[in-house]
């Protein structure tokens, strides 16, 4: 037996009349409608954060990234660009070898 359902001072269940039917969809569609509004409102401000902070670190990092610049262009200039065009670059693993008196215990 469940005394809690019995003393409460809500139904529980649909609307019993046509009157509060059409109550029950409209204060739905109006809370389903502001609900949407705020989700849109939030996404725009967290967009234009977005947009602020990452032309904010743009505008800051351009000293950096015109001081990359020239010294990739100064080691191009200067044959310390990478390895040439002919070059055979071998990429692989190797495993090193601790003798069994240098390891970690």
């Amino acid at each position: 037996m469940d005394s809690t359902r019995q003393n409460s001072p809500f139904k529980q269940g649909t609307p019993s009349g046509p009157l509060a039917k059409v109550a029950a969809f409209l204060l739905s569609a109006t809370f389903l409608v502001l609900a949407f509004m705020f989700s849109l409102v939030a996404l725009a401000v967290v967009a234009v954060v977005g947009v602020v902070l990452g032309g904010w670190l743009w505008w800051k990092t351009r000293a950096m990234r015109k001081q990359m610049k020239e010294m990739r262009e100064a080691a191009q200039q200067m044959g310390d660009g990478g390895p040439m065009p002919n070059d055979q670059v071998i990429e692989g693993e190797f495993i090193r070898e601790v003798p069994p008196a240098q390891r970690l215990r």
